[in-house]
C-alpha cells in the first residue's frame, strides 16, 4: 500500500469545492478498502490566488475531514505554477501524488488504475484523454490544433495528455532538481526519464461554473511549451531569411531586365507592398528572438515560483516556504 496525496489546484472554484471534496474522499475510501492506500492518505487543495471564497470553503473541509488539506498561496501565480507548489508540498508527506483539476473533468475511477500500474513498475503514469465529448468544439478543435503544432515544434510531450498524472515520490525528487521558472509541466515531466504508463481518461462536464482556461490562458501555455523546449521557431527565422533573400534576388532579375528592355513604370504599390512585407517579416522576428531573451531575464532572477501564505492539514508548512525546485 502506498500514501498517496491527491492535489487538486484551484482559481475561483467555490461552486465546484463541496462536490469535488466529497467525490475524492469517496475514492479515498475506496482505495483504502482495496488494499490499494493508507488510511492517512489525503487531498491537497492549492488555492491559487482565488478571489471568491475558495480558501475559506476549503478551511471549512478541513474542519469537517482532516484528510482535506490546503495550501494558500499568496498571490495568483498560474496554473502549472500552483501544480508545483502541491506536488512539491505532498512529496515529503506522501509516497505518490495524483494531479487534477477541481472541477473533476478528469476520470477520478482512471487513479485505481494509475497506482496499479505503479505496482507495476511505472514510476510516472499519464492520463491520455479518449473521449472529449464533453468539451465544446472550440475546445476539442484548439485542444488538438496544439498538440498537433507542439510535435511539429519537436516539444517531446504526450498526446492528449494534460496534467492528470501520477508520479513517484522518486520522480518527484528528479522533478524538483529542475531549475526552471518558466514552467511547462508537460514536457519537463517526460525528461525525467523513468518508467512510464499511460490509462484512459474519459473527459466528463464540469461539477459546477466555467472553466477559468481561458484563450488568453492557453494561448500563453502553448506559447510557453513551444519557447521552453523548442528552437525550432528561432531556426524557421533563418529560413525565413533564405526565402526573402531568394525572392529579393529574383526581384533583381527582374528589375534588371525590365530596364534592359524598357518594359519598366514608377509602381508605388509594388514599393509599399514590399516595404509591409518586410517590415512584418522583421518585426515577427524580432519578436521571436525578444521572446526567448525575455524567458533568458526570467530565469537569471531565480525569483522564487510561489510563496505560501498559510496551509491547512497534515503536511503543514514547508521547510523552504518559497518552494524553489530544488532540494
Amino acid at each position: 500500500m502506498i500514501k498517496l496525496s491527491i492535489v487538486s489546484p484551484c482559481y475561483n472554484e467555490e461552486a465546484v469545492l463541496k462536490d469535488s471534496s466529497r467525490q475524492l474522499l469517496s475514492l479515498l475510501d475506496r482505495l483504502e478498502k482495496a488494499g490499494k492506500i493508507t488510511r492517512d492518505s489525503f487531498v491537497l487543495y492549492v488555492n491559487d490566488g482565488s478571489k471568491d471564497r475558495t480558501w475559506q470553503i476549503i478551511t471549512e473541509l478541513h474542519r469537517d475531514n482532516p484528510r482535506i488539506c490546503g495550501l494558500d498561496l499568496a498571490h495568483n501565480t498560474g496554473h502549472q505554477n500552483a501544480i508545483m507548489a502541491g506536488m512539491m508540498t505532498a512529496r515529503h508527506c506522501s509516497d505518490a501524488v495524483v494531479t487534477i483539476d477541481a472541477d473533476l473533468q478528469d476520470d477520478i475511477n482512471a487513479i485505481e488504475q494509475m497506482i496499479d500500474r505503479h505496482n507495476e513498475g511505472a514510476d510516472i503514469v499519464y492520463g491520455v484523454k479518449v473521449s472529449r465529448q464533453a468539451d465544446s468544439w472550440a475546445k476539442r478543435t484548439s485542444a488538438q490544433m496544439f498538440y498537433k503544432l507542439l510535435e511539429s515544434m519537436g516539444v517531446n510531450t504526450v498526446y492528449n495528455h494534460a496534467d492528470f498524472r501520477f508520479m513517484s515520490r522518486r520522480a518527484l525528487d528528479a522533478l524538483a532538481e529542475f531549475p526552471e521558472r518558466n514552467l511547462y509541466l508537460r514536457g519537463m515531466i517526460p525528461m525525467i526519464g523513468f518508467k512510464t504508463a499511460t490509462v484512459d481518461d474519459v473527459i466528463s462536464a464540469r461539477l459546477a461554473g466555467s472553466s477559468k482556461y481561458t484563450l488568453r490562458n492557453m494561448l500563453t501555455l502553448a506559447t510557453n511549451g513551444i519557447t521552453s523546449f523548442s528552437t525550432r521557431p528561432i531556426e524557421m527565422i533563418i529560413t525565413v531569411g533564405v526565402v526573402m533573400l531568394f525572392i529579393a534576388f529574383c526581384m533583381l532579375c527582374y528589375v534588371i531586365g525590365s530596364l534592359i528592355l524598357g518594359h519598366y513604370t514608377n509602381g508605388w504599390a509594388s514599393i509599399m507592398l514590399s516595404i509591409w512585407f518586410i517590415g512584418a517579416a522583421l518585426t515577427l522576428s524580432i519578436g521571436i528572438v525578444g521572446t526567448y531573451i525575455g524567458k533568458i531575464y526570467i530565469e537569471v532572477k531565480h525569483r522564487p515560483l510561489y510563496i505560501i501564505k498559510d496551509s491547512i492539514g497534515e503536511c503543514g508548512k514547508p521547510s523552504e516556504k518559497t518552494a524553489k525546485p530544488a532540494t
